[in-house]
């Protein structure tokens, strides 16, 4: 059965209502990357790893979520109404000459879906949890479709100095863009764990380094720390959390950017809003929250929360927009937190597919998504 707080893990839901339920987990047992194992004795030593696997943070507060049974079952039975945009998402082309022409003493966010970034900076590129896929799935026939194409092709892209990744679930750890990926860039920044799921993609290892919560290192300028987040990891249905996830800090020239990854809302956020004194912009996941699965997602009310604890300065939403991960409308998550962000005079940042965002510089927020079905 997959885990009840899995909603990342619903493709197989959908493939069950094709009578292929037993084809599926085999494919799913198989299809994912193999598992961390092997030398997860070096994880010992931190504090997230007991028992064969990571933990989160321990959090009295956070909610329970569904059983595997219930989850199951909704995905099978339940209508779902307005995930999918009946409308194109609008996407904004990105050329190499526009990359170049950007200020390589500033620092630089492009949108390219979802949780997908590619960033700019100090005049280097850099990745954040890269997926052009179709598909989030192990499988190209199946599981949650893109809703728009990237602006840029994997083949179009600029020198990739360094990809950092929070996690291995599949809308954000993607195999083909790895393996494409794999001997043209650097460096790649990963939680604990994640290291043999990136050699097993074809990076050679010594290009990886991992990372238990609140470690960090600096390269080509730019300083990063793994940071904790509330949430759980795997790739089949047998590797429940083998590896660690994690929110990123990512320090370049004057400027702190922080990105959540994907997150429940927890105390973690405030301890790191303290120990960096705030955040110049926060990217922040909002989208696929449900009320069966409220520990590991965030609501858009809980974002904001999160981003108010972090002490951020412009609040960028992401997580929406490009994948069907949940039962919410599409738009949900960007009525909702616009709206909020109105009311609490928050600087909102809800950029184009394909916009180019430069950190500390002043920017008219579009709400592109109002017009569309």
């Amino acid at each position: 059965m997959p885990d009840p707080s899995d909603p990342q893990g619903t493709y197989l839901p959908r493939l069950l209502r094709r009578g292929t339920a037993l084809a599926a987990a085999g494919c799913a047992l198989m299809a994912g990357c193999s598992a961390a194992g092997g030398g997860e004795n070096r994880y010992e030593a931190s504090p997230q790893f007991k028992e064969g696997q990571f933990r989160n943070m321990a959090n009295p507060e956070a909610l329970p979520s569904a059983s595997a049974w219930r989850i199951w079952s909704r995905f099978l039975v339940a209508k779902k109404v307005d995930t999918v945009p009946v409308d194109p998402i609008p996407v904004q082309p990105l050329g190499t000459a526009q990359l170049e022409a950007l200020d390589a003493n500033a620092n630089h966010v492009v949108r390219l879906g979802h949780s997908s970034h590619l960033l700019k900076l100090q005049g280097k590129y850099w990745l954040i949890d890269p997926v052009f896929s179709e598909r989030a799935s192990p499988f190209t026939w199946a599981g949650p479709k893109r809703f728009h194409k990237p602006p840029i092709t994997l083949e179009e892209l600029p020198p990739i100095e360094a990809v950092i990744l929070s996690h291995d679930h599949y809308d954000h750890l993607d195999v083909a863009t790895i393996e494409y990926l794999a001997q043209r860039v650097q460096r790649y920044f990963v939680p604990l764990g994640v290291r043999a799921r990136l050699i097993d993609m074809g990076v050679p290892a010594e290009r990886v380094m991992e990372f238990d919560w609140w470690q960090g290192t600096e390269h080509a300028g730019v300083k990063l720390t793994a940071t904790p987040a509330q949430h759980f990891s795997g790739r089949t249905l047998n590797d429940r959390d083998r590896t660690l996830w994690a929110s990123w800090v990512v320090h370049s020239g004057a400027q702190r950017i922080f990105f959540s990854g994907d997150s429940g809302y927890f105390p973690g956020f405030r301890q790191i809003g303290e120990r960096f004194g705030g955040f110049d912009l926060a990217l922040m996941e909002n989208g696929a929250y449900d009320a069966y699965w409220p520990a590991v997602h965030m609501t858009p009310e809980q974002s904001v929360k999160a981003f108010e604890d972090l002490r951020g300065k412009v609040l960028y939403s992401v997580h929406n927009s490009t994948f069907d991960l949940a039962f919410h409308g599409w738009r949900d998550p960007l009525d909702r937190i616009a709206k909020l962000a109105e009311e609490k005079k928050i600087e909102l940042a809800t950029p184009l597919i394909g916009e180019v965002l430069t950190v500390g510089k002043a920017r008219t927020n579009a709400r592109w998504w109002e017009a569309l079905r």
